[in-house]
């Protein structure tokens, strides 16, 4: 099984992307996508998130597209059948965690508690959606975990703004940062795809200095 950060590829940034139509998702997607991002999460919280994958699929095919909000072994399957190229959960038990992986998709199963990170580890994943982030003790609840969990590498959701993607970033434990800031709703709702270009390509500047500064500490 592929991990994500294989896929990344170094891509800094996992936004999310939540449409009512195909059409939407595909539009947002290019914006994203013209704003340097390489990944975008689709979140299976409409009816049309399975279409909206595929569509995302068919018309910015270079762009890798994964799954969120997987919470069942349907949901995994259905994932991978519309074309997700990841998966990834909010939340984390045995049985979703074994659906997620019998996928074979690099995947980031969601958890908030270093039960939940244990028992990830015990199957073998080291790479761990920590959500929701901010909630759950965000940059120092990071911190801490660093010493105890050190071959887990986290992705920050929950929380995670362009006023704090760099403190995130800066952090070892962490290898890509998710949210939703990258589409507000009302940018969204507006058809605003300049407005979502230009918030993408702020946050990935600052992805990018935030991870150059941490490098030259290091």
């Amino acid at each position: 099984m592929t991990s994500l950060s294989s896929l990344l590829k170094g891509g800094l940034l996992l936004p999310i992307i939540q449409a009512e139509q195909p059409e939407q998702a595909v539009a947002v997607a290019k914006a994203m996508q013209q704003g340097g991002v390489t990944a975008v999460e689709v979140v299976l919280r409409t009816a049309a998130a399975l279409d909206c994958i595929s569509a995302i699929r068919a018309e910015v095919p270079e762009l890798l597209t994964g799954a969120g909000t997987i919470l069942s072994a349907k949901d995994a399957i259905n994932a991978k059948a519309a074309g997700a190229q990841f998966l990834v959960s909010p939340a984390s038990t045995p049985d979703l965690l074994k659906a997620m992986i019998n996928t074979e998709l690099a995947l980031a199963p969601g958890v908030a508690t270093p039960s939940e990170m244990a028992m990830a580890l015990e199957l073998g994943l080291t790479e761990l959606k920590f959500f929701p982030a901010h909630l759950a003790g965000g940059i120092e609840m990071l911190k801490a975990l660093a010493g105890i969990f050190q071959q887990v590498k986290f992705c920050p959701t929950g929380g995670v703004q362009l006023n704090n993607l760099a403190e995130f970033l800066a952090l070892p434990n962490v290898f890509v940062a998710g949210g939703s800031w990258l589409s507000p709703k009302d940018l969204v709702q507006q058809q605003n795809w300049a407005a979502i270009t230009e918030l993408t390509r702020q946050s990935v500047t600052v992805a990018e200095q935030s991870r150059v500064r941490h490098s030259r500490v290091a």
